[in-house]
């Protein structure tokens, strides 16, 4: 389950979405589950 600020990146096309209010289910991009990036990696995508 996505919670708030967390980052994910779709491993196939690039995709990356930040979770603005989180909610129950699964993250999915390209029929595939999108994977969390580490407090590191987010901090590139982030204005």
């Amino acid at each position: 389950m996505p919670n708030k600020g967390e980052v994910y990146k779709c491993e196939l096309c690039g995709n990356v979405v930040q979770v603005l209010e989180g909610g129950g289910g699964d993250l999915v991009c390209c029929g595939e589950d999108m994977q969390m990036l580490s407090e590191e990696d987010a901090k590139a995508f982030r204005s």
